[in-house]
């Protein structure tokens, strides 16, 4: 399938990230179907998606015409079964199980040309896709956190992934204005791999009592840092990072250099998942 081809794309999940991927996507002019599976949370999101448009009109990012005009794109679908596209971008839970369902229905519901990409962040592609009928039209399209601003997206080929596909996801990043790597299937990819020190080790330097969590943060931007590990904890969900750190630690057959930590794991049976929640390292304000 040439990109050109590609005209109307679904995002699965309307959290942070499936809403940034919208975005991206709306504002390269492509049309955009958003589904979750809990529809008030879909609601919530498109509202969220027109704060965002809203900010950058406000800081002469975009004009009011082209604000509107790629909102318009974005509609919100309440059924799975609707969702008949040319590319489906999944961004739900970091589960195998729930992936492979997922993908097996859409499999079901969208023609054979269909692209079935995955926005996972550390699960293998090849397991994924062995539910499938047609392991070959699956991807891994790894985007970063804000999808919408950061350029970085990981193009990750299953064992059964066409070439000409992983081809036309280039191509697909290129219009979407991401510069595209392309990875082998591996515990977390490149980006995560390498990123999950930045978290663990924080998180043991705080469990020895070494130093507190916001003085961390402050040393390490310091450094040079944009942000602490901590305030990146938080910002990208504490229980999105915990599930990439234990899929990567099971990657790599437990090895203890990606051992979780007890302290996010506490932090999820409270409830204090970081920005989302109002609370994680630090506390947020609801407005």
């Amino acid at each position: 399938m040439p990109v050109l081809n590609i005209k109307k794309v679904g995002v699965v999940g309307a959290g942070t990230m499936g809403q940034g991927i919208a975005i991206s996507c709306a504002l390269a002019g492509y049309s955009v179907l958003l589904y979750d599976i809990d529809s008030d949370y879909c609601n919530t999101a498109l509202q969220l998606i027109q704060k965002t448009f809203n900010k950058s009109v406000e800081k002469g990012k975009l004009t009011q015409t082209l604000s509107d005009e790629t909102i318009k794109r974005i509609k919100k679908v309440n059924q799975l079964s609707e969702l008949t596209v040319d590319l489906v971008i999944e961004a739900v839970v970091e589960n195998l199980k729930i992936k492979r369902s997922l993908f097996t229905e859409l499999e079901q519901i969208n023609s054979r040309k269909a692209i079935l990409a995955t926005n996972t962040s550390s699960i293998s592609i090849s397991e994924i896709a062995s539910a499938l009928t047609d392991p070959s039209r699956c991807v891994g399209l790894h985007f970063f956190n804000p999808a919408h601003i950061m350029k970085l997206v990981e193009i990750i080929s299953g064992s059964a992934t066409s070439k000409e596909i992983v081809s036309v996801m280039k191509e697909f990043s290129k219009t979407i204005g991401k510069n595209a790597v392309e990875v082998k299937d591996s515990p977390g990819f490149i980006v995560n791999r390498v990123a999950r020190h930045f978290y663990v080790e924080s998180l043991k330097v705080l469990e020895d009592e070494v130093a507190s969590h916001d003085i961390i943060d402050r040393l390490m931007k310091s450094s040079g840092f944009k942000m602490g590990p901590f305030e990146l904890m938080d910002l990208i969900g504490i229980d999105v990072n915990y599930a990439v750190t234990k899929s990567v630690y099971e990657g790599f057959e437990k090895a203890s250099k990606f051992r979780p930590s007890e302290i996010q794991f506490q932090k999820i049976r409270e409830g204090h998942l970081g920005r989302k929640s109002g609370k994680g390292f630090y506390e947020y304000s609801k407005s």
